[in-house]
């Protein structure tokens, strides 16, 4: 109560931080824990209001994933994923990002649009010194597609994992974590899959991309996310390419959201206490492009070395 309606510093007692101490000092870790999870757990609809993107996920042991499917540059997305959050007060939000784009959770639409817009020789020497010459030259050029999209929308991309990253820390106890494969991985895999040729023609392709979009556009994709339908559609003739951007990372993602959706074990007061385990909820952030092949691949054995 105190957090979430705190008195203004004028009506605040001078020994209002010493008595909270003194509260806070009779009361076990274990027992402050089970009244945060109290609270949660009243907080928690039992029967979410969920937007139409969301689909419903169950484990064997009871959990629940709810998967928002998401495209990039879309305000209602950011809205959809806020709305699943507060209604369902997960244990873990698991988002389309790796490490090596976790820096878009913390930078502010301003400084990601001037990101976005500024592809110089700097970062082009960069990207290939991480990830060889053909990758990297790859990394730039789909740089580039998000930056058009950037440019004609006036919007950054990656508002749904942002608005994701700030609601996780509303919730008690909620962890977040980083559910796509390492775009490095993603990159190799993929100039490995294509002829000489088929690399020339893919970049020539990114190179000329310069047709207007809209924000109309943007909510019409929504059933397909607009950067990976523009991707899809120029790498129509290569399935060995959709399968290494697209087939491999849904398999990565559906493992990673089905890791994070394992059961939870209750604090004990002591070591004798037998351990109690309660199944988990789990919001998964993701494009919409991703939400069938998850779904497919929910009920099988997934091995994930295969594709690292």
């Amino acid at each position: 109560q105190a957090a979430a309606d705190p008195m203004s510093s004028s009506d605040a007692p001078e020994d209002g931080p010493k008595e909270t101490s003194s509260v806070s000092q009779n009361i076990s870790d274990a027992d402050a824990f089970k009244i945060l999870l109290e609270m949660k757990m009243k907080k928690r609809q039992k029967k979410p209001a969920l937007p139409s993107t969301v689909t419903e996920l169950d484990t064997e042991d009871g959990s629940k994933v709810y998967v928002v499917g998401t495209a990039h540059f879309s305000d209602s997305s950011k809205k959809d994923v806020v709305k699943t959050i507060q209604e369902v007060q997960p244990d873990v939000v698991v988002v389309e990002l790796c490490q090596y784009r976790v820096s878009m959770l913390k930078m502010d639409e301003k400084t990601l649009l001037k990101e976005a817009k500024e592809i110089n020789l700097e970062k082009l020497q960069q990207a290939i010194k991480q990830n060889g010459v053909m990758s990297g030259l790859m990394q730039m050029l789909l740089l580039k597609v998000s930056a058009h999209i950037t440019e004609q929308l006036g919007m950054a991309p990656g508002g749904e994992f942002r608005e994701a990253f700030k609601e996780a820390s509303k919730v008690p106890f909620c962890k977040f974590h980083l559910g796509d494969r390492p775009i490095p991985v993603t990159f190799k895999r993929a100039i490995a899959a294509l002829s000489f040729w088929q690399k020339v023609k893919l970049a020539w392709g990114l190179c000329f991309l310069s047709d207007p979009i809209s924000k109309d556009d943007v909510e019409k994709c929504k059933q397909k996310d607009l950067l990976e339908q523009m991707m899809a559609e120029m790498i129509g003739e290569f399935p060995d390419l959709h399968r290494t951007i697209v087939s491999e990372r849904d398999i990565y993602l559906t493992y990673m959201l089905k890791q994070a959706a394992k059961q939870i074990e209750l604090p004990r007061a002591s070591e004798t206490e037998p351990r109690k385990y309660i199944p988990a909820v789990v919001v998964g952030v993701v494009g919409m492009g991703h939400v069938p092949g998850i779904e497919k691949n929910w009920n099988s054995d997934l091995n994930i070395q295969e594709i690292m």
